[in-house]
């Protein structure tokens, strides 16, 4: 059972990587998505560029400990989860690019995000042949 609880923490943290990263894509078709983005999108880059801990994994940990400490070598977990989240070469430089990007990507996103309620607010979006006239 505790195996079985560790590979959801797995999960959950890989999806909330998956949110952090790319999840201010939401907020182009549902802007009110970026309340629940934006948090998790500063959490992510701080604990990438400050090298913190997420508690995620020391959950994780307690329950693979709690399972007998005895990791699956060869599940889908194990094989493809579990080096995405924790790559064997991530050195502190590694981690404040990731978080760089993590900004980056978001910045963009919530560019043409604002861009676009700008516009809508103003009823400036029109068709291009109507302003050539």
């Amino acid at each position: 059972m505790y195996r079985l609880l560790a590979d959801a923490v797995v999960i959950v943290h890989l999806l909330f990587i998956v949110f952090v990263v790319a999840g201010g894509t939401l907020a182009l078709r549902w802007p009110r998505a970026a309340w629940a983005h934006v948090p998790a999108a500063i959490w992510g880059a701080l604990v990438e560029v400050m090298g913190w801990e997420c508690p995620l994994t020391p959950l994780e940990d307690r329950f693979r400990m709690l399972g007998g400490a005895a990791a699956s070598h060869g599940d889908f977990v194990s094989k493809v989860v579990l080096p995405v989240l924790y790559p064997e070469r991530l050195t502190p430089p590694t981690q404040v690019a990731l978080g760089a990007l993590v900004v980056a990507v978001n910045l963009a996103v919530y560019a043409v995000v604002i861009g676009r309620r700008r516009a809508a607010r103003k009823g400036a979006v029109r068709p291009a042949r109507d302003r050539e006239a």
